[in-house]
């Protein structure tokens, strides 16, 4: 079973774990109502996706 000889220290394992950021979420806009939204999802707005309406009005 493979053992580590010596103990790592904290600021090696913190060197190799640089490169995990988080992202700011990519952001698209709403070819209907031009509302910013998240990519593949429907809009908060005005419920378009795909070109398709997903909100239900009143009367429906």
């Amino acid at each position: 079973m493979a053992v580590p000889k010596q103990k790592s220290s904290k600021s090696r394992g913190r060197k190799r774990r640089t490169h995990y950021k988080t992202q700011a979420p990519t952001v698209t806009t709403c070819p209907e109502c031009q509302e910013p939204k998240l990519p593949h999802t429907a809009c908060p707005e005005c419920g378009a996706y795909k070109d398709r309406n997903l909100k239900m009005t009143a009367e429906e």
